[in-house]
Formats: C-alpha cells, structure tokens, sequence
C-alpha cells in the first residue's frame, strides 16, 4: 500500500449511512453529516479580516461569539456568484476542539436520511486531484450528492490560519 493511500482514512459504508443537511453550489449538490450541523442561518454582514486566505470571508458576530466564514465557493475553486436570498450560511463543528465555523452556500436543499446502499466511495481522479475530504457518492432521487467530510474540508494549515482571525 503507497503512503498516500494508507493516510486517506476509510469508512465502510454503514458508518457513512445517516442524516445529511444537502446544499447546492451551483448545480452540484453536496451533503454534510447532520451531526456536524450546528445551525443554518441567513446571510448577515461579514466583516473581512486582511492578510487572511482568499476563500475566508472574515468573521461575524454570531449571538456574542466571533466565528470565522469561509466561502466554500472559493475554498473549490469554483467560479463566484451574486448572492441571493437563499444564499445562507451553515454554521458546523470541526475536529476534535469543536471549532465553530460559518461556511457559505448557494442554497441550502434538506436532510435526508441517506442508506448505506446508496453510498459509493469517491471516483479515483488520479494522484493530482485532492478528494481526501469526500466521504462518498450518494446515489438518492436519481441524482448523485457528493458528501463531504467537513473535518477535512480545510487542512490543519487552513483550520489554523482561521482560528487566528478569532
């Protein structure tokens, strides 16, 4: 086994199998596991931080407690758009500090309670293109959701780099 194969963490499907709060960036459609969810809310303003990375927005006032955002557009290297009134932001847990965080989305969908059967690992993209942050595919409605795993969405480098505008 290579050494980039053996520090990409595996789960079997059935601890994959849950609830996940679906959003939409763009026409892709992805879902994060329900337990790291702590709120969804809507779009307030955002005050930037300089000399931050480019996909942090800067911080809001949150009921007392500053919480970085980031612009989950820009951390996929996705094209910007205007925002909308389903713009949104969903508030999540990261690691093992349970670090509060502000991500930005299109549109959030719903939760669905998605089955073990319908969860396929990430496609093999070759050795440049990062996936270690997808958990699965899911297969429901006749549509494929790509499911993230918000604790590896931003690296230790990323996570640090926030938790410093705090």
């Amino acid at each position: 086994m290579s050494t980039e194969a053996s520090t990409i963490q595996t789960f079997s499907r059935s601890d994959l199998a849950g609830k996940y709060l679906t959003f939409k960036l763009g026409a892709e459609e992805y879902g994060l596991e329900i337990l790291k969810v702590q709120e969804i809310i809507k779009m307030m303003e955002i005050t930037h931080v300089p000399r931050t990375p480019e996909y942090v927005c800067g911080v809001i006032n949150l009921r007392g407690k500053v919480i970085p955002v980031i612009n989950l557009r820009s951390k996929f290297s996705l094209n910007e758009v205007d925002q909308t009134e389903k713009t949104c932001i969903i508030v999540v847990q990261l690691g093992e500090d349970m670090v509060t965080m502000g991500i930005v989305v299109d549109e959030v969908s719903e939760v669905l309670d998605i089955a073990m059967d319908d969860i396929e690992p990430p496609p093999s993209m070759g050795a440049s293109v990062e996936n270690q942050f997808l958990l699965g595919m899911a297969k429901t409605r006749g549509t494929v959701k790509i499911l993230l795993d918000v604790d590896k969405v931003l690296s230790v480098d990323d996570i640090a780099a926030v938790e410093s505008v705090i």
